[in-house]
């Protein structure tokens, strides 16, 4: 197991190990201990208690976050005819239709984090989703990222929306903000995401649904927030 940095060791003797903590006490505790000198990351980690192996156990949505998540996403649109213009005029970092797939294809490009496409286009989209798809760049209509309504996609996605997945283990990763952020708009973000997480629950999971909500910062340590507390809120 490699060594923690001194910077780390001194941020995990802030933390009670052993305890779980409220929001307010959680958010304030992970800015102490973002000492990074960048502006750390934010992240929240749930490890719920589904099974991801059966479908009807899927827990997967988006929610836009009211403060964003501290991160300009580029947005790549692919389309056609008024759509390229209606992404474009929407905000949309690149828009365009076969010319783009080609360029993927043939140049190895990826100068953009997230992926839009009009229902009509996915025939065209499918051409490279052996590429798209390890990324985490290929568009599906449950993330909002196959859609006509280019517009609202792409005003969503620049306004702070993010996508929550379950992953083979259980665990959603998301990030909420930056360290700078400040107390208040981490909270408002941490609320909405959890809101979203718990109405996203499968009526076939059983048992306790949040095993474990870990908020830390980019090179913090975990600290585990009261999971009992954020179901009854």
């Amino acid at each position: 197991m490699p060594k923690r940095g001194k910077r780390y060791q001194e941020s995990i003797k802030l933390i009670d190990r052993t305890k779980l903590y409220d929001v307010n006490e959680a958010i304030e505790l992970v800015q102490k201990t973002a000492g990074a000198k960048f502006d750390e990351t934010i992240e929240l980690a749930v490890r719920l208690g589904v099974d991801p192996r059966h479908a009807d156990q899927q827990v997967r949505g988006t929610v836009v976050l009211p403060h964003g998540t501290g991160r300009t996403e580029r947005i790549l649109v692919i389309a056609k005819g008024d759509k390229v213009k209606e992404a474009e005029e929407a905000g949309a970092d690149y828009a365009g239709g076969e010319e783009l797939v080609k360029k993927i294809q043939e140049e190895n490009w990826f100068e953009f984090d997230v992926v839009v496409a009009t229902p009509d286009m996915m025939g065209v989209v499918g051409r490279i989703g052996r590429v798209l798809g390890p990324k985490g760049l290929m568009p599906n209509p449950k993330a909002g990222t196959v859609t006509f309504d280019i517009a609202q996609a792409v005003e969503e996605i620049k306004a702070g929306k993010v996508e929550y997945r379950v992953d083979k283990a259980a665990i959603i990763n998301v990030p909420i903000g930056k360290a700078s952020f400040g107390s208040e708009k981490l909270t408002d973000n941490l609320n909405s995401l959890m809101e979203a997480i718990i109405k996203s629950k499968p009526a076939a999971a059983k048992g306790r649904y949040l095993k474990s909500v870990t908020l830390a910062s980019t090179m913090g340590p975990g600290i585990k927030l009261n999971g009992q507390k954020l179901m009854d809120n």
